[in-house]
C-alpha cells in the first residue's frame, strides 16, 4: 500500500472504532423505518437497478455514516439529502441495522455489460482479468495501491475501519462511484482517501476493476 494511503487507513480505523462503539441500532425497529428506501434499494436492500447500491450486508456504520453525510450536505444527492433530512440519530441507526442484517444476492444483472458515464462497456474475461490484477495488487508505477488491502480479497471491508463491502455491487455503481470520487462529485471519504485513489486511476483501470468487484463473493 502507497505510505500516504498508509497512514489515511490507520487514522481511519481509529477514529471509525471510536464511532463504532456510539452506535446501537435496532434492526426490528429499522425495517419499519425503510418503506421509502424500497422504491431504489429494495424490501431486503438488494436493489433491481445497477444505478442503485445494493445496501443488503452492508457494515452499519457505514451505511449509517452515508445517512449521516446526505442529512448534513457532505455528501450530495438532492433525493438521498430529502430522505435524510427528517431521520433522527436513532432512526439512521436502526435504518443501517436492518440492512446490516440482510443476504445480498449475488445475482448481479450488470450482465456482461453496464453504462458507465453514458457509455455502454462491454464485460471481457481480459478487462475483469485485468480488474483482478489491480484489485489485489494495485499499480506501483501510478500509486495506486490494491483494493484488497483496505476491502478484502472478498470484498467483505473492515466495519471498524470504515470500510465497506463491496462483493456482489453493480459494476455499473462501482465504476460510477470511483468515476465520482475522481472528478470530484463525491467528496466525503474520510482524509479524501478514495478521491486520491481514484484521480490516479485510469477510465479503463475503473471499468477493469469495477468488472471484478461486481464477480466477488
Amino acid at each position: 500500500m502507497n505510505k500516504a494511503i498508509a497512514v489515511m487507513a490507520l487514522s481511519i480505523i481509529f477514529t471509525g472504532a471510536i464511532g463504532l462503539s456510539q452506535a446501537a441500532g435496532n434492526a426490528r425497529a429499522g425495517k419499519t423505518k425503510t418503506t421509502s428506501c424500497a422504491g431504489c434499494h429494495g424490501d431486503d436492500g438488494n436493489s433491481i437497478a445497477p444505478i442503485f447500491p445494493k445496501l443488503a450486508g452492508q457494515h452499519a456504520s457505514y451505511l449509517a455514516k452515508q445517512l449521516y453525510d446526505f442529512k448534513n450536505h457532505s455528501r450530495g444527492n438532492q433525493s438521498m439529502e430529502a430522505i435524510a433530512a427528517p431521520l433522527s440519530d436513532q432512526d439512521i441507526e436502526d435504518i443501517g441495522a436492518f440492512y446490516a442484517t440482510q443476504k445480498i444476492s449475488f445475482q448481479n444483472k450488470d450482465g456482461d455489460r453496464y453504462l458507465d458515464a453514458d457509455k455502454e462497456v462491454q464485460v471481457t474475461e481480459e478487462l475483469s482479468n485485468a480488474g483482478k490484477t489491480l484489485y489485489l495488487s494495485g499499480n506501483a508505477e501510478t500509486g495506486v495501491p490494491a483494493c484488497n488491502a483496505c476491502h478484502g480479497p472478498t470484498g467483505a471491508g473492515n466495519a471498524p475501519a470504515g470500510f465497506p463491502a463491496l462483493k456482489g455491487q453493480f459494476g455499473a455503481y462501482a465504476a460510477k462511484t470511483l468515476s465520482d470520487y475522481k472528478s470530484g462529485a463525491r467528496t466525503s471519504d474520510p482524509e479524501s482517501m478514495m478521491q486520491t485513489i481514484a484521480k490516479r486511476m485510469t477510465e479503463n483501470e475503473i471499468n477493469a476493476v469495477s468488472a471484478h468487484i461486481a464477480n466477488l463473493r
